[in-house]
C-alpha cells in the first residue's frame, strides 16, 4: 500500500525464474489495467527494464555512454525512484524481519508460498489490518 505495508505475494515459481516472467505470470495484466484506467503507475527496479506501458524503473546508461554520468534529471528521476520505492522495500523487510525464517527459507515452492502467506496473514493480524 501507499506506506509500504504488504497487501500481497506472488506465488513462488520453481527453479531460477527471472522477477519479469514471475510478473508476466501473475501481475503484470492488472499492473498495465491499473495504470490505463486509474493513471496509476508502478514503481519497479531494473529487472523490470521494459515491462512495458506504466511501470517505470531507472534510467541506465547506455553502453556507448561508458564513463561518463546520467544527465541532471536522468539521475533526478532515479533518485526520486528509489525515494518512492523505499516505501515498497519496506514492505518486504517488514516481514523478513518479523518473520526471520524468510530469510533463508530451503523447502518446496509450494510450501514457501503457503509460509509466506500465512506470514502476510499473520502481519495483517499483528497490524490489525483484518476486519
Amino acid at each position: 500500500d501507499p506506506t509500504g505495508f504488504p497487501l500481497w505475494s506472488s506465488p513462488v515459481e520453481p527453479g531460477s525464474v527471472h522477477d519479469l516472467t514471475t510478473a508476466e505470470n501473475h501481475v503484470l495484466g492488472a499492473l498495465y489495467w491499473a495504470a490505463s484506467q486509474l493513471d496509476l503507475p508502478t514503481l519497479a527496479d531494473g529487472g523490470f527494464q521494459g515491462a512495458g506501458i506504466g511501470i517505470h524503473t531507472p534510467i541506465k546508461h547506455h553502453k556507448s555512454f561508458t564513463g561518463h554520468p546520467l544527465e541532471a534529471d536522468n539521475r533526478t528521476y532515479n533518485a526520486l525512484l528509489r525515494g518512492l520505492r523505499a516505501q515498497g522495500e519496506r514492505g518486504f523487510a517488514l516481514l523478513t524481519e518479523r518473520w526471520r525464517t524468510l530469510k533463508r527459507i530451503t523447502a518446496s515452492p509450494r510450501k514457501i508460498t503457503a509460509i509466506v502467506r500465512a506470514a502476510l496473514t499473520l502481519t495483517h493480524h499483528e497490524h490489525n489490518r483484518i476486519h
